[in-house]
């Protein structure tokens, strides 16, 4: 991989990664349009690495308060707030983890055609768009329950199949429950961090399996592209949320799903 395709790459793994509009469908479809080769399990490492420290930075406080208050909840059996929601960000967590072990030769295998992702992008795009429609918007996170984050934990599990989105499926199942917007995209950003974590750990290991050569250069490049880029993303996508609402991502979903289907089918 030369520098210029681990630029654009990262730059769109980043860009994409938080944004309800399905990262895994701009990265197949990038490669193709341009003709480019696949980018290799090396590379996806990278940008996860990347996405993982852009959102542990923008929530620092949050998940170090989390993390700790956990600790204190399993030595001490006393649940604050903290480790009240870290313990649903671990419950959440927990089907996307069963559901990727036990069907993530299948997914590979079976799910990741032009159809089934450009049927997924427009049809988890208009679910989307009623969740911000009908949703009260007015629950904070402080008042999610363990059946609130089980039900976005199965919703999470959703994300496997490509053109789902993991930030776009959470926040649609928060805002069905009655979240606000903000609330909706802070638990689910906050919930990338395990699944992150998880997803590029997995990847890992299967790269020690490899014996080919790491052209470590582009692979630097893409870590801090994705991670600067994942930054901003997060910035500005908290910053508008409440008064842009989903709309915008509802419309680009429908217009890249109908390209998509135009394209390959």
């Amino acid at each position: 991989m030369d520098y210029l395709h681990a630029v654009f790459l990262a730059l769109l793994q980043g860009l994409t990664e938080f944004l309800p509009i399905s990262s895994s469908a701009h990265l197949i479809l990038l490669p193709r349009l341009l003709g480019w080769v696949d980018q290799g399990l090396a590379f996806d490492v990278a940008v996860h690495l990347g996405t993982l420290t852009a959102v542990v930075a923008y929530f620092r406080h949050d998940v170090k308060n989390l993390l700790v208050a956990w600790l204190q909840s399993c030595v001490t059996r006393r649940f604050s707030a903290d480790a009240k929601l870290a313990w649903l960000v671990v419950l959440g967590t927990v089907p996307v983890a069963v559901v990727g072990l036990l069907f993530h030769d299948f997914i590979e295998t079976s799910l990741r055609s032009p159809l089934v992702i450009a049927a997924a992008t427009i049809g988890f795009g208009v679910l989307l768009g009623f969740s911000d429609w009908r949703g009260a918007k007015a629950r904070t996170v402080s008042s999610l329950t363990v059946m609130d984050a089980v039900w976005i934990g199965f919703a999470q599990a959703l994300a496997l199949i490509p053109g789902t989105s993991r930030s776009g499926i959470t926040m649609t199942a928060a805002l069905a429950l009655g979240l606000t917007r903000s609330a909706a995209a802070r638990f689910s950003f906050l919930m990338s961090v395990p699944v992150i974590l998880m997803a590029g750990s997995y990847e890992a290991l299967k790269l020690i399996d490899q014996a080919e050569p790491v052209a470590w250069g582009p692979l630097l490049l893409g870590t801090l592209v994705a991670a600067v880029s994942a930054y901003l993303s997060i910035h500005f996508f908290m910053r508008l949320i409440e008064k842009v609402g989903m709309l915008p991502f509802v419309l680009y979903r429908l217009l890249l799903g109908a390209f998509l289907l135009l394209l390959f089918v």
